[in-house]
């Protein structure tokens, strides 16, 4: 008896020690990945604050060098790219809230066994998962419903994804008992009122997971805008960025005919713009992670543990 107490005293020495390697190794590994991710980044924001020529000669490492705002002055200085914030933002909210609605409103009903069609809908979703009509069927759709270069433009065509509508299914079905509706209908309550009384509230989580999706996507909504949009004043930040550095960028023969101290001067602006705008573009959607973080680790977890 005491050979085989200290035994199992020695054994669980060894795993102790074994776990502890694991752990040590383990926090070694994260944090190389993580200076590998975080270096680039921090990069980019010193570079946006620092000056041109510190950048073109390389000087600047880890913090910004000759601090210095003159690529936000430059981007913030034109009145084309405060249109393009309110447009982005506009799409974006609008978007992201009808998205949401429509993916609820599609989702829940598909997780009812009871659902006349329930099937087809669900294959015709996964199909278009898998099949994709192409730009140019996409372009004469849209132009022949009169959308082009309107504002719905951005928003109609990305109005339900189905990847999104799947996994609020699957939370639905892993959170939402059948048991509960049962009780609410005895209790008198509507499909509706059961949608937006029960479901909705006991639903934050997916509903921040795929709000923040769907707002990813529309705040970075680039190639649609380019197709769909002719005006200006429609134009969403992306956009109106891109046109920016295109503008402050050389071609050969405009360097022939400009003076050197303006081709510098050209030059260095447009050194200083390229990681400003990188910052001015994701702003918005660094300060909009911290608010949804808590609900995104629980909601990208649906699926992963069956029972």
């Amino acid at each position: 008896m005491l050979l085989l107490t200290i035994k199992n005293g020695v054994n669980k020495k060894k795993k102790i020690h074994s776990d502890g390697v694991f752990t040590v190794v383990n926090y070694i590994i994260l944090f190389m990945i993580f200076i590998i991710v975080a270096y680039p980044l921090v990069y980019v924001i010193s570079a946006s604050f620092s000056s041109s020529d510190a950048i073109i000669q390389g000087r600047v490492k880890l913090l910004p060098v000759d601090f210095s705002l003159a690529g936000y002055e430059a981007v913030f200085s034109n009145k084309s790219v405060w249109m393009g914030y309110a447009n982005s933002f506009f799409y974006m909210i609008v978007g992201t809230t009808l998205n949401v609605i429509t993916t609820i409103m599609i989702a829940y009903p598909l997780t009812r066994k009871d659902l006349i069609g329930r099937k087809l809908v669900i294959g015709m979703l996964l199909f278009t998962m898998l099949f994709n009509a192409g730009l140019i069927p996409n372009y004469l759709t849209i132009d022949y419903l009169g959308l082009m270069d309107k504002r719905l433009v951005m928003i109609l065509p990305k109005l339900l994804n189905p990847f999104n509508v799947i996994i609020t299914m699957t939370y639905f079905k892993q959170t939402i008992p059948k048991e509960l509706l049962e009780a609410s209908i005895i209790d008198g309550c509507d499909n509706f009122k059961f949608i937006t009384k029960i479901v909705v509230p006991l639903s934050k989580s997916i509903i921040a997971v795929i709000s923040l999706y769907y707002a990813v996507a529309h705040w970075n909504a680039y190639f649609d805008a380019m197709l769909y949009l002719k005006s200006v004043a429609l134009r969403p930040l992306q956009l109106v960025l891109r046109d920016i550095l295109i503008q402050n960028q050389m071609s050969a023969e405009m360097m022939s005919t400009m003076d050197p101290d303006s081709l510098q001067v050209q030059e260095n602006l447009a050194v200083l713009l390229k990681y400003s705008l990188i910052i001015i573009a994701s702003i918005p959607l660094m300060i909009l992670y911290p608010f949804v973080q808590k609900h995104f680790v629980k909601g990208v977890m649906i699926g992963s543990v069956k029972g």
